[in-house]
């Protein structure tokens, strides 16, 4: 379309728009007038009128106001999504662990509280008021303190026998039904109190607090260092008296045969040998070597040292009664140098030559020591015991009554490290100790659910490295605290969306589908 201005014959001018279709098609008509300033005008309008059909015909391509418009729709929908949310939690640990915790078989004990402290102590392993904060802040479960305290005191021998029956039904499982070896170790757990009782007793500490009073805690483990039962013991209660009742039970309840029991010097006492022996267990358990008889030591020391032979020497033939005495390098280096920095302490510490008494003692390094004279004593280094001491190191002994091979008696030994990870799992990870509860229903409640606690870690550690994740249970749970789980309210129903955001998240996605559970479930039956 266009604007025309066409002469009439009186002189004046029409403005008109016209538009072509092969020929000339008139429009419309916007004004005549002989006025100059008024032909201006009509033109001016005619030329509007043009523009104006145009975007009706046509519109312009606006692309910055689409963009406004769209980004407008965008907020607007992402606003009324919010609106709609009605909580956000970070239950990605529970929701792992509540697997592992029903795969083992620990729903058939307990209800919903003994379940929620087991998980909130592998998760966040705090004071039980921090537990309950915990429990409502991250899980969304509110449980009343009082209440929890009431299900502690609730918590006898009996839930405990149970407890331990599906740890050790889970373990046959594992193990097709048998289990060869049997560790067998103790640990001490300090309160933070001046008061003893009958239970809570002042004795020797693993960790050093020696005037705090404690339990001993015994505990039997698989040879993977699954937990099979534990026992809690006077404070001041010699730990080799602990081991025999404990696996005593445990053999006769489970109808053992054919196993080993596995435990380190401190379990070593003639009459616990006699007494396994007695009973026709194999044991396995670590020497004294440096205390046994002299004629003893002196085979030990004459044997040449290679870290490819196991010395087998026979103690006793009729009670087929062995000793095993193994070599590794990496052990002597680590004696020469404990010993050198403790000959070195010494030196400083003695070093005007003159003590009192009382200074003397004859625990660890000072056993070099010589000393002569009255009240005033002169101490110096005797080099010749330091000497004495060096043809020992990186020396290891084993006592047995097993047929085993000698090496395969050291490798079976060596895996007590199993039982120590799980003390240190239990103190550092679950943070068993210390311990504020003096009520001792309590103090056993609270060992219960840590044993729980670690036979669920333990099995979950097992799974990772069966499906070769490459990944710690600590890291696990780690990065699982940091997915948020959002429930968002819609017109007929509330949609539940656990939010894998970042690599390190979709790293164990795996652990929160389906068919990852039913896998492992089907592969353990078969």
């Amino acid at each position: 379309m266009y604007v025309r201005l066409k002469t009439n014959r009186s002189g004046s001018t029409t403005v008109v728009v016209e538009k072509k279709a092969g020929r000339q098609v008139y429009v419309k008509s916007i004004g005549t007038s002989s006025n100059p300033e008024e032909i201006a005008c009509f033109t001016e309008q005619g030329e509007r009128y043009i523009e104006e059909e145009n975007k009706k015909r046509c519109p312009e391509l606006d692309f910055e106001g689409a963009r406004e418009r769209s980004a407008e729709a965008e907020l607007k929908a992402i606003e009324e999504f919010l609106s709609r949310i009605e909580n956000v939690i970070h239950d990605a640990p529970k929701r792992i662990l509540n697997r592992v915790f029903d795969a083992v078989g620990f729903h058939s004990v307990g209800d919903d509280i003994f379940r929620s402290l087991v998980i909130a102590r592998l998760s966040f392993p705090s004071s039980k008021r921090a537990t309950v904060e915990y429990l409502k802040s991250c899980f969304g479960e509110d449980h009343d303190l009082h209440k929890i305290y009431r299900y502690l005191d609730s918590l006898n021998d009996t839930k405990r026998e149970e407890i331990q029956a599906v740890s050790v039904r889970h373990t046959m499982e594992v193990y097709k039904g048998k289990i060869g070896v049997l560790f067998y170790d103790v640990t001490t757990l300090y309160f933070e109190s001046d008061k003893p009782d009958k239970l809570r007793e002042p004795g020797y500490s693993k960790d050093g607090k020696h005037s705090n009073p404690q339990i001993v805690l015994g505990l039997l483990v698989s040879g993977d260092g699954c937990p099979l039962a534990y026992s809690v013991h006077e404070g001041a209660k010699y730990e080799g008296h602990t081991m025999l009742p404990v696996v005593t039970a445990f053999v006769e309840k489970y109808g053992l045969e054919d196993f080993v029991v596995v435990a380190d010097s401190g379990m070593m006492s003639e009459a616990n040998l006699s007494d396994l022996e007695a009973r026709g267990y194999k044991y396995i358990v670590g020497a004294r070597i440096r205390s046994m008889p002299v004629e003893t030591r002196e085979w030990i020391l004459s044997q040449d040292k290679r870290q490819d032979i196991v010395r087998d020497l026979v103690l006793d033939k009729d009670r087929h009664k062995r000793l095993l005495v193994g070599y590794s390098a990496d052990r002597a280096a680590l004696d020469a140098k404990n010993r050198e920095k403790g000959v070195k302490k010494l030196k400083a510490k003695y070093a005007t030559g003159t003590v009192t008494k009382s200074k003397i003692t004859q625990r660890g390094y000072n056993r070099f020591l010589k000393v002569t004279g009255g009240d005033k004593l002169t101490v110096a280094v005797d080099d010749d015991m330091v000497a004495a001491d060096a043809r020992w190191d990186g020396l290891k002994g084993y006592i047995s009554n097993s047929e085993m091979t000698p090496s395969a008696i050291v490798e079976a030994y060596h895996q007590l490290y199993n039982v120590e990870q799980s003390f240190r799992i239990s103190k550092s990870k679950l943070e068993i100790r210390p311990m504020f509860h003096f009520n001792h229903s309590r103090i056993k409640a609270h060992i219960s659910i840590c044993f729980v606690a670690l036979k669920v870690y333990r099995e979950l550690d097992r799974l990772l490295k069966k499906n070769k994740m490459g990944l710690s249970v600590d890291t696990v749970l780690n990065v699982a605290k940091t997915i948020p789980t959002i429930s968002v309210k819609m017109a007929e129903s509330t949609l539940t969306k656990t939010l894998f955001l970042t690599k390190r998240q979709e790293q164990i996605k795996p652990l929160f589908e389906k068919k990852f559970w039913v896998t492992q479930n089907s592969s353990e039956n078969q």
